[in-house]
Formats: C-alpha cells, structure tokens, sequence
C-alpha cells in the first residue's frame, strides 16, 4: 500500500509546491514509522504481548499517515475526498491496532484543502476552524475544559474556607490540614491507574464515571458534619478528580492530529489556569454571602452538565480502542503504601500517641519503597521502570520537584488561615489578598524562556530558588499592622517567581527522556507533584502546632503565640524550599544524553510544556 500511495502522489499533487512539500514530509513520517516496526518486530527484548501491541499502534499511525498522503494529492475535490475519507475511515476503525478510532480517522482530515488561508495557519487557527465545522468537537473540548476547571478549583477553592469549616465542624482552624491532604493524595494515589482504565474500559465511559464521582463527593463533602466525613467524602472526590485530567488529555489527543494538539490542549488548559486563579476568592465570596457548603455545591451544575454532554456527544470506544493492556497491581499497591504512610507519619494526630506510631508509619514506608526497587528490576513491565533514573536530568529534576513544591505548597494553605486567624481578615478580603500571587505568575511567566536560554538551567533555577524560598520567609513579617501595600508586592514576587519556577523545574525534569520513557516519566511526575502538595500541607501544618505549641509554653498566650507560630512556620518552609537549590545545582548545561540516545538542548518548546 505504501508503493501505491507513493507513486499517486508523485503524480498527482506534485504540481503544487506546498502541496509537494506537504506529501514529502508525510513520506517520510511514514518511512520512519515503517522503520519503527521493523525494529520493535527485529527486538527480541520486548516481550511478544508488549511487541504485539507497539506493533499494532505504529500500524495504525502508518495507515492514518497513508490516509493523509491520498487526501493531500488531490486537494481541489473536497466532495471526492470526504467520500474517500468516510471509506478510509471505515477501513481504519475495523483495522486490528490499538489507536485506529474515530479520532485516528479525523486526524487524515486536516487539511482537506490547501488554499491561501490554510497553508500558513497557526495550529490554534486550524483548530477554531474544525470546531466550527464539527459540533462534536467544539463539545469534546469544553467537556474537558470542564473537567480541567473543577480539578483545578478545587486545589485552591478550599483553603480560604478552612477556617469557616472549622468553626461550623467544632475544630481547630490550624488543625484542617486533613481536607487538602486527603483530595491531593487520592489524586497522586490513583492518577498512574487512569490510563489503564481508560485502555480497559474506555475513554467515554472512565469520563463519565469521573465525573460522576466528583459530583458525588462534592456533594457528600457539603453534606459532612464532621471532619472523618468531611475527609472521606474529600477521597471520594479526589477519586474522580484523578482521572479528569489525565482522561481530558488522553481524549483530546485521539481526537487531535500531533500538529494540532498542543493548540487543542492549550484551548482546554486555560480553564485549568483559572480555576486556580479564582478559586481563593471564589471561595472567600462563597463563605461571606453564603456558607462553606457552596464551596462544593458549585461543582454539581457543573458536573451535571458535563456529564450529560459526554453521553450525548463523546463517542463510543471502538472494540480495537477497549484493551487488556495488563496493570502492575503489586507496584501499584507498595507505591499507594509508601506514599500513605509517609503522609500519615507526619501528621499531628498521631502525635497525642506519641511517636511509636509515626515512627511505624516511617517504618513501614522505607520497608514499601526499597520492596519496589527488587520487584520492578524483576518485572517485564513495572508500574514505574527503574531505567527512568538512569537519566540524570530526570532523577535530579524528580527530587527538586518534590523538595521545592512541600515549600510552595504550603503557602496557599498557610496565607489564608494566617490573614483571617491572626490578622482578621474577612473570608473575602483573604481570598483578594492572593490574587496578586496568579496574577504575577501569568505576566511572568513568558520570561522564562529567554532567561533559561541566557543563563541556562543551573543558573536560572539556583537564583530563582532564592527568590522563592526568600518571598516564603518574608511572609513572617506578616501580621497585625503590617502595610498592605508592601504585602502584596511580597505575594507578587512569589506568584512570578514560583511561576517561573515551574515552568523551569518541569522541563528540565521530562526534557531528556527519550520517547520510550516519556510516557511513564510523566506519569510518575505528576504523581509527584500531587504527592508534593499534599506533603506541603502536612509539613506546614505540622510546623504550625509545633511552633503554636513552644510559643504557648514560652509564654506567649493567645493571638501573640499564634502569630509567632505562623513567623517560624514561614521561615522553615522557605527554607525548605531553599534546600532544593542544592539539588538543582547539579543540573548540568547544556541537556544531557537523553533517555533515547540524543542530546537534546533546551528548547523554548521545553519550557511551556
């Protein structure tokens, strides 16, 4: 098939230079691919199920390639080619390979036509344009950008009605650590599970069921009249949030063509850039006017909505779509212990027990993590494969993540409980105050691609982790009296500075896995930024008691003692945050060999992944 579809594009198309130029380039994606098989097939290391199902993905990329080839030879007779491409499709989704569904059959669509506007258009140009033509995609992409919105409000939503919650729940405000750690958590804990669930029983129907289960926990999380309630319905939530993100990506992209992808993905992602931006004074304004009960009851409309438009418009998974891929349980099971217990061990209610069971809480999580390293090394598939570390870029970027983000984390926990408890700010007022924090981060953020390209990685990120860690120390100078004006240009400088921070921190951990790795080096990314969040609440509430606590025996009573707690606590965090930039240190400049073989410098492309 290739030989003929070759030779009719030489024929036909060729006359046109853009149209040749297109036809060349797909030849030669189609030759590579077509290399590709022949070197899995030639592998005696895979396995024969893992060589059956790579073989049969990069037989379905190579048809889906061919398709395209025959469609952009004769590119004035669109009604011809839609009758080709309905045919094509056809012959597509019935073909034994695992990504030859309706979204492998649109990606031989575009383009359909070659004319003055479409041969210069941007990715986000041509994905407008087929949201205008096919309603079914203008749903797919706001169906996830719904799921993306919920996910990423509820991170931020919470924390200003914390302390609300704790005097309708008769708690401690400085005890609600549990309601955040619970939700990112479960999160970190069940995201590597999504693919597989998505492989087994399908796109649409995982999506719905996310869906329905973050309905569910928010409104069980609005019916709770106690903290446990409050936390398990929290879990049940953070069950279904797991999976709305990594599901949203997965459907767009079956959906998309690779050139058009990061434009779909960018449409969809700016809902999960405001969610987090809003969340704070959403939920300020919520509490104020309303009750902390809303702060959950807002995401049933919305879910409602979302999970009605996925059976009436997401399609069907066809048969080839829906398969057994088989799931490392055991790895699953010591990686969910290990994170468990780490979590648990530090959180204070075991500390009225004293430290016998923290201790066996640590205990168990070493015991669970050196288990992983022997079992993974033996299977053929391991959840996460161990040669991940073999890339130094990755394993240093992977810790400076963890160590950074416990620091960042804890701050949108601490800002709000330390303005309205100690300071008396309104629910409001306190979720206003960390605005200026997203809105720096947006205006910021395109620097980091010229500075990262100037001063390079080491340079960049050493120097920013001061800027962070000192923005989170400087946050103990807050308190009764102190000038509101100079307390928002400390928020800002932290908002831009831990923006640029990210953007750093995640290309410089992903942006020399080879493609073989790429997939599950995400995978355990960003399952370790979840696990960072959730670390950055306990450890910030932790410090929070401890320092409340010296302070009370010191003698310090009532609100003064408090405020001290929260100085030291801020000064701790922003040191542990500083602790990541001996880490970064060890980043070397220009990229290492990558995971695949190639060196591959730092790109501005890297940056805004």
């Amino acid at each position: 098939m290739g030989n003929a579809v070759s030779s009719g594009a030489d024929a036909g198309g060729s006359g046109n230079p853009i149209v040749a130029g297109t036809i060349k380039n797909l030849k030669a994606m189609l030759a590579k691919v077509m290399a590709q098989i022949d070197a899995v097939r030639n592998n005696n290391r895979f396995p024969p199920e893992e060589k059956r199902q790579q073989t049969k993905a990069l037989s379905a990329r190579a048809m889906s390639i061919q398709v395209q080839i025959i469609i952009a030879d004769e590119p004035d007779q669109d009604e011809r080619h839609a009758r080709q491409y309905d045919g094509l499709r056809r012959s597509a989704m019935t073909a034994d390979a695992r990504f030859a569904s309706v979204g492998e059959a649109r990606r031989a669509r575009i383009p359909l036509s070659f004319d003055s506007s479409s041969r210069h258009a941007q990715p986000s140009c041509l994905v407008k344009a087929r949201m205008k033509q096919d309603k079914t995609l203008t749903a797919l992409l706001w169906i996830v950008a719904a799921g993306f919105f919920m996910q990423a409000l509820d991170t931020t939503i919470v924390n200003t009605a914390l302390p609300a919650m704790a005097a309708s729940l008769g708690e401690n405000p400085l005890r609600m650590q549990p309601v955040v750690v619970s939700y990112s958590l479960t999160m970190a804990l069940l995201t590597p599970a999504s693919g597989w669930l998505a492989d087994r029983f399908g796109t649409r129907r995982v999506y719905f069921v996310a869906i329905v289960l973050f309905v569910l926990g928010s409104i069980c999380c609005a019916m709770a009249h106690t903290l446990p309630q409050l936390v398990v319905a929290r879990v049940l939530q953070g069950a279904g949030g797991s999976m709305l993100l990594p599901i949203g990506r997965l459907a767009v992209l079956r959906t998309f063509p690779a050139g058009e992808y990061l434009a779909a993905l960018a449409f969809v992602s700016i809902a999960g850039q405001v969610g987090p931006m809003i969340g704070p004074v959403l939920g300020g304004w919520l509490v104020q006017v309303a009750s902390w009960h809303w702060i959950f009851l807002i995401n049933v409309p919305i879910g409602v909505v979302g999970s009605l438009a996925v059976r009436r418009y997401l399609p069907h998974s066809t048969q080839d779509e829906v398969i057994d891929t088989g799931f490392d349980w055991i790895g699953f099971v010591l990686l969910s212990v290990a994170m468990v217990s780490f979590t648990l061990a530090l959180d204070h209610p075991f500390s009225d027990t004293g430290w016998g069971v923290s201790l066996g809480l640590a205990l168990l999580c070493i015991v669970t993590t050196l288990g992983y390293w022997p079992y993974a090394r033996r299977r053929t598939a391991p959840l996460f494969p161990l040669e991940l570390f073999e890339t130094r870029s990755f394993s240093l970027g992977l810790l400076g993540n963890l160590v950074a983000r416990i620091g960042s984390s804890a701050v949108p926990f601490l800002l709000p409980l330390l303005l309205q408890v100690a300071m008396g700010y309104s629910p409001l007022a306190s979720g206003l105050m960390l605005l200026p924090i997203a809105l720096a981060g947006v205006v910021v953020k395109r620097m980091v691609t010229p500075l990262v390209l100037r001063h390079g990685y080491t340079r960049f990120l050493m120097v920013n982790t001061a800027v962070v860690g000192g923005s989170i120390a400087s946050f103990a100078l807050f308190g009764p009296g102190w000038p509101m004006w100079i307390g928002l240009l400390q928020l800002a400088v932290f908002g831009g500075a831990n923006s640029m921070q990210f953007a750093a921190m995640n290309s410089v951990t992903l942006k020399d896995l080879g493609t073989r790795r790429a997939s599950a080096g995400n995978g355990l990314f960003s399952m370790a930024q979840m696990l960072a969040l959730g670390l950055g609440v306990t450890i910030g509430g932790q410090l929070l008691a401890l320092f409340g606590h010296l302070a009370g025996q010191a003698g310090e009573v009532g609100m003064g003692g408090t405020v001290t707690g929260f100085r030291l606590t801020f000064v701790c965090v922003g040191l542990i945050t500083l602790a990541s930039a001996l880490v970064f240190r060890r980043v070397a400049d220009p990229a290492a060999v990558a995971g695949g073989g190639e060196t591959q410098p730092a790109s501005a492309t890297d940056l805004k992944r």
